[in-house]
Formats: C-alpha cells, structure tokens, sequence
C-alpha cells in the first residue's frame, strides 16, 4: 500500500513505543523509513532498532530547537529526495503536573508541555512542507484525555485538546497543497511514558472490561490504523482524529461487572 513513499516518524523511544510499531507498519507495507528521536541517550535504543527496517537513517532532533528541526528535514530531503508521511509521536509533561492537582499546574510546565507535546507538530509541519513536494500525510498521536476529564492525566489532556485543534487547523492551511493531517487517539497503551500515570495498570484493566470490544488496543493495532491514513485509502480525509480504543469513546457510563 505505501511502496515508494517515504515516512519520517518522529518521537521513537523504544522498542514498545507506538511511534516504533508504527514505523515497522509503514514498512511492512513499503514505505522507506527513517527514524528520529529526542536526545543522545535514547541512541542506544533506537540504532539497534534500525537495521531491522532496513533504515540508514536515524537521528536525534530536540523538537524545542528550531534550528535541529530544519537540520533534521534538511538531512532527510538530502537523504530521499521528498517526504510523503510524517509521524509526530511526541509528547511530554513534567510528572508532578500530570500526578497533582490540576489547579496547582506550574506556568513553566504548562509552557513545556505546550511546546513540546504541540507546538512541535506545527513546527515540524512548517520545515516538512518544502520536502512534501507530491502532497502527503502527516498524523499526530493524540488521547481521548483530550475531550474528557480522565484521572492522572492533567495538564496533558490540556496539551492534547491543543493537539486536536492544531490537526484541523493545520488541515485546513495545508489542504491546498494536498498535504493531509489527522490524528490517532488510541486507547491505554503501556508504553515508557505511560509509566508516569499513577494507576495506569487499573486503567488498563478497566477498558479491557467495559470497552465495546473488550480488550485492550496494541502498538501493532495503532500501526495499522496508521497505515491506512497515510496511504491513498484515505487520500480524502484530513482534520480528523481517529479512535483507535476498542469503542471506549462510545461509553456514557460504566457499570462495574457485579452490579446487575
């Protein structure tokens, strides 16, 4: 499905995160691939990663640094001529600001968490812009945090409602030049980030009950929803954030399993 289109996915962490399951999809199904990730001591675990998707090309890139974006763009355009999908998997928030009350929010960590976990995807769209010579898809990873009050999540639910709101609008300025944005809101993943949310396990067990489909979502479920917004399949969709959470969203409420 994505056979001579090159992906740039951003925000790779670790072998268990969602951007790397998303990079081995896009391969999978053809595309050529080069990774970046946020600073020097996360080489360690992506270069083992790269060979494995045939990849020569991986590169740290601080998303709060202009200068390492353009860098970043400039090396790939040099590396494969043109950009077809770009994958922003960044987000981060200081751990007290997600765990504490959301009133006592400090300002510089609301500015953090607005810089890295959004404004980056509008910086990273700008300098791809000139290397998305055909059009292209470019997808955000976002949360259902984002639209209601979930326990833990804080000044990341704000950061994320920003997110989604940036996907439409980005859409709308960068529809002309047939460039495509859209979001993947996928349900409770462990991941390395997920580790700062108090509770995550109970989180996790709860969607596995009451979800539609009762189950948890994968990495791999996510890569695969993300191969179908950044092929031609869905050349006509743009400003959209698309649920990828066994039908959570759909819920009202919940009743616990016990009550008849």
């Amino acid at each position: 499905m994505l056979t001579g289109k090159n992906a740039l996915i951003t925000g790779i962490a670790n072998k268990n995160s969602i951007a790397w399951a998303i990079a081995q999809a896009l391969h999978e199904q053809g595309a050529a691939v080069g990774l970046s990730y946020a600073h020097d001591k996360l080489a360690r675990r992506v270069n083992p990663l790269v060979a494995t998707l045939d990849c020569d090309f991986a590169q740290k890139c601080d998303v709060q640094s202009d200068d390492e974006i353009a860098q970043l763009m400039t090396d790939f355009g040099a590396r494969f001529g043109r950009l077809d999908i770009l994958v922003h998997a960044i987000a981060y928030a200081e751990r007290d600001d997600i765990n504490g009350r959301f009133s006592e929010t400090g300002r510089d960590g609301f500015a953090a968490a607005m810089d890295v976990s959004v404004y980056s995807l509008i910086a990273l769209a700008r300098a791809a812009q000139p290397w998305m010579k055909n059009g292209g898809s470019i997808i955000t990873l976002s949360y259902y945090g984002a639209q209601k009050v979930f326990p833990k999540y804080n000044v990341m639910g704000v950061a994320k409602a920003a997110l989604e709101a940036s996907v439409r609008y980005l859409a709308a300025d960068l529809g002309a030049q047939q460039i495509r944005v859209n979001a993947l809101s996928p349900g409770p993943i462990k991941t390395l980030s997920a580790g700062a949310f108090g509770g995550f396990n109970q989180m996790l067990e709860h969607v596995a009950e009451v979800s539609p489909l009762q189950r948890n979502v994968t990495q791999a479920d996510v890569g695969n929803a993300a191969v179908f917004l950044a092929s031609d399949l869905a050349a006509t969709i743009t400003g959209e954030v698309m649920q990828v959470d066994s039908g959570y969203h759909t819920l009202g409420m919940t009743m616990p399993s016990h009550s008849a």
